[in-house]
């Protein structure tokens, strides 16, 4: 008997997925719980497991598809018995999904249950007074069906979620609902980037594009996953956080040698940005407040006392930022591997989501590719982020000779709402010591 193969949910606030790589073809028999798809969520891939075993007829999407949850993808033939009941399955879906608060209606008592007020034989000899109605018993609040991580955003962005329409399941709030309110919020008010309107309170939209055609022939490319959610990640930055760049040099000519001389050929390589994790493990710990997350609601400042670094990684995809953990407790050889197997992870599609979570600070690398310097957008809800450009020889002074140095170019982007011009140039300038004598860094 055939069975459709409907989408179940595969993460929290994800509706809509994007298909990597179709893992079987029509014919081919399979097991329960082996993999028939792997999709994008956001920037994590994930695996999805068939509920069945059987025989694949059909196979409905393709790479590249994007498809919602409940969508029929494949259908599968359980042949003698193995099919799955219709039911039963139905059951196992909704198990599977985050739970949602469903409005329940609430029948109003039938006329026949209804208490029947009693009519008095002879009217009342006294006068009767009019007293006023008594008040109608308090409306029971609203609950608004929201995750547990949606919540947890309102509440950093002092949210009310009675406020926020939801574009989930039956309502359901979810995090990019709390995202674009904030976004509509400062721009509303002037501190973001986008237009107040006629009365400076709703923003005014963005005005529809015109029609390109009209001057000559366009490619129209769908967004893919990763690139939605680099879009949004962006806009919130960008929105929410008034940006500063302090840019420095750091003559990495010692550290070159040293890294060439420690790169046996035995092990992973041993990259510059290895190094550069490591001086920023140093600097975060003696500049706390570069490690850090501003909370208005709160009016407080969160100090993380744990350094998980972000490195950014081009991929085909775009871009992802794996977050390396506790990296002020390993070695630059440690961190090397680390970086380079995460990195492999990402170009391969295969990092989990909770390797993209839980960064305190980021470091994005351009030297590879050229460039003298950038500014890098914050990755919210951090602080600061490191940008690296290419080293290049450049003549410099030293002992009143001018000698070739390989100088490497910094640029930190900063939170000016938390921390000074000063502060960064502190900051900058530290990690350019450290990497300027690899062998302090080292100890």
């Amino acid at each position: 008997m055939a069975s459709e193969i409907k989408l179940q949910a595969l993460k929290e606030n994800v509706d809509t997925v994007e298909v990597n790589a179709i893992k079987v073809s029509a014919g081919e028999v399979v097991a329960k719980d082996q993999a028939l798809l792997e999709v994008q969520a956001d920037k994590a891939a994930l695996e999805v497991p068939s509920p069945m075993a059987g025989r694949v007829t059909k196979i409905l999407v393709k790479p590249g598809d994007q498809i919602n949850i409940g969508q029929v993808y494949c259908v599968i033939d359980g042949g003698n018995g193995e099919s799955v009941a219709a039911a039963p399955a139905k059951a196992a879906t909704t198990a599977a999904r985050p739970l949602e608060a469903v409005p329940v209606a609430i029948k109003e008592p039938s006329a026949a249950a209804r208490p029947v007020a009693v009519q008095p034989l002879h009217k009342p000899q006294q006068p009767i007074i009019d007293r006023p109605s008594p008040a109608p018993p308090p409306a029971q609040e609203k609950i608004v069906p929201a995750g547990p991580a949606t919540r947890r955003l309102a509440r950093e962005f002092g949210v009310d979620l009675k406020n926020v329409t939801g574009s989930g399941r039956h309502g359901r709030v979810v995090e990019e609902d709390i995202k674009e309110y904030v976004r509509q919020l400062a721009s509303g008010t002037g501190l973001g980037t986008g237009l107040a309107g006629p009365n400076g309170g709703a923003p005014m939209q963005a005005p529809p594009l015109p029609n390109f055609e009209q001057w000559g022939t366009i490619d129209s490319q769908p967004l893919g996953a990763v690139r939605k959610a680099t879009a949004r990640q962006m806009s919130l930055a960008w929105s929410l956080i008034p940006h500063v760049t302090q840019h420095d040099l750091a003559d990495i000519t010692d550290l070159e040698a040293f890294r060439r001389q420690q790169s046996d050929g035995k092990g992973p390589k041993l990259t510059v940005t290895a190094f550069v994790l490591r001086a920023c493990a140093i600097a975060l710990r003696e500049f706390p407040t570069f490690n850090s997350s501003l909370d208005l609601s709160g009016g407080r400042l969160i100090l993380k006392r744990y350094y998980h670094i972000g490195v950014a990684v081009d991929t085909e995809g775009g871009l992802l930022v794996p977050v390396l953990r506790d990296v002020d407790k390993k070695h630059v050889r440690e961190l090397g591997e680390e970086l380079n197997a995460i990195a492999q992870r990402a170009r391969d599609r295969k990092l989990d989501s909770a390797e993209l979570k839980g960064g305190t600070f980021t470091i994005t690398n351009l030297g590879g590719i050229g460039g003298t310097a950038f500014t890098p957008i914050v990755n919210y809800p951090e602080v600061a982020i490191l940008g690296i450009s290419r080293s290049r020889l450049e003549p410099v002074v030293r002992g009143g000779q001018i000698v070739p140095r390989l100088i490497m170019p910094l640029s930190l982007s900063y939170d000016h709402r938390v921390i000074d011009g000063a502060a960064a140039a502190r900051f900058t300038r530290r990690l350019a010591d450290l990497l300027e004598n690899p062998l302090m860094m080292l100890l």
